[in-house]
Formats: C-alpha cells, sequence, structure tokens
C-alpha cells in the first residue's frame, strides 16, 4: 500500500510557480524608488501599487484601472542603474492592455508629449499573455543602462474605457558601478 502511494505522490505534478523568473534575471522589485513611482489616469481606488508591489500585485483581487480613459502612462524610478530584459504583465482578457510601449530613461513624459519620442520597445500583447503569466522578452541593447523606464499602455484588449492591470513584474540584473563615496584618497608622499 505504501508503495502505491508513493508512486501516486511521484505522478503528481509539481505546483508550478506563480510566475517563472527568467535565467539569470532577478525580480526588479527591490530595486525599484518607490518615492518617485508615478501613473497618470489611475483610478484613485485601483492604484499602481495594487499591480507593481510584493504582496499586492499577487492578490487576485486587487488591480491597477484607468480613470478618464484606457490610456496609462507609468513612470518606474530605480534606485540603481540596471538592466531590463523581460517584463510581465498580466490582466483580464477583456480590459487588460492590448499596446505597451516601453521608453527608457525618459524623465518627465505625460500624454501630451508621449508620441514626440520613439519607444524603446513595444509590445503587442493578445489576451494569452495576459492569463499565461510569461515575461515578454525585451530588445536587450535597448535596456543595458537604465535609470527609469517609463510604460505607455495605449490601449487594452476589447476597446473599452478602462484598462486594468492585474500585475507588472520587471526582470533583469543590476549593473555594478562604482560609488564614490567608497574610494579612499590616496596621500602623496
Amino acid at each position: 500500500m505504501a508503495a502505491a502511494t508513493n508512486a501516486a505522490a511521484a505522478a503528481a505534478p509539481a505546483p508550478a510557480p506563480a510566475t517563472p523568473v527568467p535565467r539569470g534575471q532577478v525580480d526588479l522589485v527591490d530595486f525599484i524608488d518607490w518615492s518617485g513611482v508615478e501613473c497618470l489616469n489611475q483610478d484613485p481606488a485601483h492604484s499602481i501599487v495594487n499591480a507593481l508591489k510584493q504582496g499586492y500585485r499577487d492578490d487576485e483581487g486587487l488591480y491597477l484601472a484607468s480613470d478618464s480613459d484606457e490610456q496609462l502612462l507609468i513612470h518606474i524610478p530605480f534606485m540603481q542603474v540596471v538592466k531590463l530584459h523581460s517584463a510581465l504583465f498580466k490582466g483580464p482578457e477583456e480590459d487588460g492592455p492590448k499596446t505597451i510601449k516601453l521608453f527608457c530613461n525618459k524623465e518627465h513624459m505625460g500624454f501630451s508629449n508621449v508620441n514626440d519620442y520613439p519607444p524603446s520597445d513595444s509590445l503587442d500583447l493578445s489576451s494569452n499573455h495576459l492569463s499565461e503569466s510569461k515575461p515578454m522578452q525585451l530588445k536587450y541593447v535597448k535596456f543595458q543602462n537604465v535609470r527609469s523606464l517609463t510604460i505607455f499602455i495605449e490601449d487594452n484588449q476589447s476597446g473599452s474605457d478602462v484598462s486594468k492591470i492585474l500585475k507588472i513584474a520587471l526582470y533583469g540584473t543590476t549593473v555594478d558601478t562604482t560609488n564614490m563615496k567608497d574610494l579612499k584618497k590616496i596621500e602623496e608622499h
């Protein structure tokens, strides 16, 4: 009987991790400068924290929603320079984001000038992308020296007035930089 129980346990698949982190990359959530995170056109009851912050973004009942139309403009500064490898956007099949434009190191962007700059990368998400929790690989060469990331959600899957995002996760690595405060002055003799 014990052998049958062990065989059944061995045959049962192990639960898959919620989101597979790409090999050699880390979730960059710990490197976000939260004091500078902004989201334009967010519904005050459903803010960016719900989709971006650890713990909140894994709660299916919390989400980021747009307010007056389907567009969102999200600015995410980092505490140190990072290399961005991939991004995950999870949302409902109907109201989840469809066209996403990513801008590297663009400060003070607004809806009036977002189309004045070429994006570092553009993503066209299908409803399958939104439900399968699989990171989308970015044009890695364009994201080698990232101090901030601006995400423009242009439209959603159904064309409705409200876009909803359950989770945003950014994957990459930190860039080793020299901290000038750590350097010691060399005395000349």
